[in-house]
């Protein structure tokens, strides 16, 4: 659809480019005006449409999380089961695949985009609402837990998330204006302070999961 808009532009600039003497050239520039204006308000559409599906999978991804929150009955069962079990067993703590297969699908979704559509412009303005939208999801999620500490497993989940979110737009040329956003940034600091406290009530800390530098390539990235 973004190349069918991008198309139908190029053929009404041809279309109103003909010669049609001047009694005709105002209503043509208006033809050609309204044109514009209907193809940029469907693009815009189609924008809007498309990232609110991009934003639905994350929240699909911070509801599973927040079956983790504390005073849940399932973060105090979890938490019971494992107390009692790791008095006799080692128990396997939960890893990061709900993460990785987040990010997996955010770096195929960028590349099927620059595949497929011809017009940058289009997709740079894709990318830019997809981050910003993005950003905006995972801060109200953590807003509405103010109060609460979260759980090591919420925690390395949107850590590596946001992180990753933050690289992965930048190489696809998110502009540093919008990636470093005050959205982000009240992230980053909710985050690096939740890391602060439970390096210290975790004895296994996050093992090597860290709020670093966001655009640095971490060690395990491919």
């Amino acid at each position: 659809m973004f190349n069918v808009m991008v198309d139908a532009k190029a053929q009404s600039t041809k279309l109103c480019s003909m010669e049609m003497g001047q009694e005709f050239a105002k209503v043509w520039h208006q033809y050609h005006s309204k044109i514009d204006e209907l193809i940029e308000e469907t693009v815009k559409e189609m924008i809007t449409l498309l990232v609110a599906k991009f934003v639905t999978i994350l929240e699909g991804v911070l509801a599973k999380l927040s079956r983790y929150d504390e005073g849940t009955l399932f973060s105090s069962f979890l938490s019971f089961t494992v107390k009692a079990a790791s008095k006799y067993v080692d128990v396997p703590k939960p890893g990061m695949d709900v993460a990785d297969a987040y990010v997996t699908f955010v770096r195929h979704s960028q590349d099927v985009l620059r595949d497929k559509v011809n017009e940058e412009m289009y997709i740079e303005r894709l990318f830019d609402q997809w981050y910003t939208s993005s950003m905006n999801v995972v801060c109200t999620w953590l807003t509405d837990r103010m109060d609460l500490q979260l759980h090591i497993y919420q925690l390395k989940t949107l850590i590596r998330i946001v992180k990753k979110t933050y690289r992965d737009f930048r190489l696809q040329g998110v502009l540093d204006s919008t990636l470093n956003s005050k959205t982000y940034e009240t992230i980053r600091n909710r985050l690096t302070v939740e890391e602060a406290t439970a390096s210290v009530s975790e004895g296994g800390g996050l093992q090597g999961i860290t709020m670093k530098d966001s655009d640095e390539e971490d060690e395990e990235d491919d």
